[in-house]
């Protein structure tokens, strides 16, 4: 695939960039340029290879799921400006 001046001047108004017409023959070679590296990234063989989400092994850190006292709503409230039924009262905002 090749992107010529006019397809760069496109891209460029899609998104949303300011490219003065002497600019777009070498913007075109750019994304040429791009679009090659691209290709080569297709040629190599990844079959069998298993998806990476970091190039080093993690594991992540594991805590124990244990049961803690949640029960502070009065705690909690205690520090609201308005609180009113066990609820935080704020302010409307869409009418």
């Amino acid at each position: 695939m090749s992107i010529d001046k006019d397809t760069a001047a496109r891209v460029a108004k899609l998104a949303r960039i300011k490219v003065e017409e002497d600019a777009l023959p070498a913007l075109a070679e750019e994304f040429n340029t791009i679009l090659g590296f691209i290709e080569q990234l297709n040629e190599v063989d990844v079959d069998g290879v298993e998806p990476m989400t970091s190039v080093t092994p993690q594991k992540l850190k594991r805590r124990v799921d244990e049961v803690t006292d949640g029960d502070q709503q009065d705690k909690a409230l205690s520090n609201a400006p308005d609180a009113r039924e066990g609820f935080f009262a704020v302010p409307k905002v869409v009418e």
